[in-house]
């Protein structure tokens, strides 16, 4: 568990189904995720499922006591870790998720042996790929056409591009202290 000035980064619960759904369930929100908008049911699913991966925080605003995001950590080759995120909509713009993030990369460098972290976004997510700048991720790709989670009328794959970034231990903008 983490915490920050005004977040609580926890592993989810069932009990979370709610907020979950509250922010999976919008379109704006996952336009750019590997899923569509989550049913009431399909959130409780995910909820039960992320309480057993290590690997989701949800973040939880302190004053509301309601979880309005998630950040994704997870080990991978190399002792290389990649850094996801997703927030309500309604909380965009207020520096929630770079607090929450900036948590998860300083506790990760200082904490978990983490020597390296990759995160990837839409090019045409300016929000996302402003945010890892402000952490400190540096540019490193631009990969055309090379993912999909959807397929048009007829079938066929909707292709997109990635940007691919990398944060170095020592890079991160303006670490918290835990």
């Amino acid at each position: 568990m983490l915490e920050t000035q005004r977040l609580l980064l926890r592993p989810f619960v069932l009990s979370d189904a709610e907020d979950l759904h509250a922010y999976l369930s919008r379109e704006q929100v996952v336009r750019y995720e590997p899923y569509p908008p989550f049913d009431y049911a399909q959130a409780a699913e995910e909820a039960l499922r992320r309480a057993s991966d290590p690997n989701f925080h949800a973040v939880v605003l302190k004053v509301e006591n309601r979880v309005i995001g998630n950040v994704w950590f997870a080990p991978g080759e190399w002792e290389t870790w990649e850094l996801g995120y997703v927030f309500h909509d309604a909380y965009w713009g207020r520096g929630y998720a770079l607090e929450a993030c900036r948590a998860v990369l300083a506790d990760g460098f200082a904490n978990r042996n983490v020597r390296r972290v990759v995160a990837m976004c839409n090019p045409d997510n300016a929000a996302s790929w402003r945010l890892l700048e402000r952490l400190g991720f540096t540019r490193e790709g631009y990969l055309r056409q090379n993912v999909f989670f959807r397929r048009d009328d007829d079938h066929q794959p909707v292709w997109q591009d990635t940007y691919e970034y990398g944060l170095m231990p020592g890079e991160l903008r303006n670490p918290c202290t835990l």
